[in-house]
């Protein structure tokens, strides 16, 4: 029986390098791809499989898919495309060429992908497509408009392939992690120390107080952080299942928000949301 093999994107840690983990000890054959370099030489040394893969640079996309494709014979099983990063930042602060490259990274490297491995999927008659979302891919919340328009983006686009694969042995499934234990929020407050200039913003007090306060103290939330586990677990079902769910909601905030946005007014989640976050 051929190896099953999957291509999984943002590897570098949290739930990438867990996903990889955990599926490398599953059997599979993974090949975990990075932004950077040193992260690609770093998993290389852990025994995987790692091709540079920046889904900002067209190039590395190509050259991955090239790359995956030669070592396993023009097949592959299955895609996690898990990279992404966020910017927080008050919606009119967010400057047009920083909401035009986080949509570099978070959604049309992800389409780009995904194009590119289709082929191979519909030539070997099977295949799994796994885009991770967010519970911010269908509630928003102040702060960090760049990311959640990234993600309701990619919630559509996903859920209109998923339907145009309807009749085919492609299989495409969502996932929608809540708080999950990772370098996420640390990395988005370096973005945006690097690319917002909060000072000059006519709300620069509400940064202090609400952004820049909250930054430096223990997480209000971290309590209902999980670990990216809780991550790895849904997608074992959507790649292993024979019939994979079209979407997975992880933590019991993404759950509890998907019911709120379903059964209150938008006034009425708008208070609610204005009160947690």
């Amino acid at each position: 029986m051929t190896k099953k093999t999957v291509l999984i994107t943002g590897c570098s840690s949290g739930i990438g390098y867990d996903a990889a983990q955990t599926l490398r000890k599953r059997g599979w054959r993974v090949f975990a791809s990075c932004r950077k370099p040193e992260d690609c030489a770093r998993l290389q040394s852990e025994g995987f499989d790692s091709p540079l893969l920046d889904y900002e640079n067209p190039e590395t996309i190509t050259q991955a898919v090239a790359e995956v494709l030669q070592a396993t014979g023009g097949t592959l099983g299955a895609v996690f495309n898990n990279g992404a990063y966020g910017v927080p930042a008050l919606v009119e602060d967010i400057p047009r060429d920083v909401l035009r490259t986080i949509f570099e990274a978070n959604l049309f490297g992800v389409h780009d992908l995904t194009r590119q491995i289709i082929p191979a999927m519909r030539a070997q008659g099977h295949g799994r497509i796994v885009n991770c979302t967010s519970v911010l891919g269908y509630v928003a919340i102040p702060w960090r408009g760049a990311y959640i328009a990234t993600k309701y983006a990619l919630e559509g686009l996903t859920d209109t392939l998923r339907l145009e694969m309807r009749n085919t042995p492609i299989h495409v499934s969502l996932i929608e992690p809540g708080l999950i234990t990772t370098k996420f929020g640390e990395n988005s407050g370096k973005n945006f120390a690097r690319l917002i200039d909060w000072q000059s913003s006519a709300r620069a007090e509400d940064y202090k107080v609400e952004l820049l306060t909250k930054s430096t103290g223990a997480s209000a939330n971290a309590k209902m952080e999980v670990p990216a586990s809780h991550v790895t677990a849904k997608l074992i079902h959507a790649l292993e299942a024979p019939r994979p769910q079209a979407r997975y909601r992880i933590t019991k905030l993404a759950q509890v928000a998907y019911i709120l946005k379903k059964i209150l007014p938008t006034r009425g989640s708008d208070w609610v949301i204005s009160r947690m976050s």
